[in-house]
């Protein structure tokens, strides 16, 4: 099977809550094409209710097997791609990974524990997505399966050998 990586940074927020039960929350809100250039965890901008940072980089895997998965996301008004936070301390998170699978990211977000959001999908991914799907995507046809009918003379019969009922007085 032929894999393909794509190298993703990931931009997460620290956002103000105004709830009795937590000051913040944190979230990821962008994916960045590439590798920057900058240390994981650095400050990207600040503003009295938001601070976003760099959380760091992250390989995106695509798999041949998971193409039709990728042409649904593509089909989509807002391609995107799912990202998962995972807490390793407190206050301290990492990226557990980013999928362009629409379902495998639906699947990411029913667990406990990780901060999951679906970001969009900027062009340059879009484009080195649509180039795996058109290389490997093979169309299945669907073939409904057809019942046989029952036959309910075969069922009444009985054949040599069969359990016959004791015979009543």
């Amino acid at each position: 099977m032929s894999t393909q990586l794509i190298s993703v940074g990931v931009v997460v927020a620290k956002r103000r809550l105004k709830g009795p039960w937590a000051s913040h929350a944190w979230l990821p809100v962008a994916v960045l094409p590439g590798l920057p250039g900058t240390e994981p965890w650095t400050r990207l901008s600040a503003s009295e209710d938001e601070e976003t940072f760099y959380a760091g980089s992250y390989e995106v895997e695509l798999h041949p097997a998971e193409t039709a998965h990728y042409g649904d996301n593509l089909a989509a008004a807002r391609p995107s791609l799912w990202v998962a936070l995972r807490e390793t301390g407190p206050e301290t998170y990492a990226v557990a990974t980013v999928t362009a699978d629409p379902y495998e990211g639906e699947s990411l977000a029913e667990g406990i524990g990780e901060i999951v959001e679906a970001v969009p999908m900027p062009p340059e991914i879009q484009a080195e997505v649509g180039a795996f799907y058109r290389a490997f995507h093979v169309e299945r046809v669907f073939h409904k399966r057809k019942r046989d009918r029952a036959d309910p003379e075969a069922l009444a019969r009985q054949g040599a050998g069969a359990r016959r009922r004791p015979e009543e007085p």
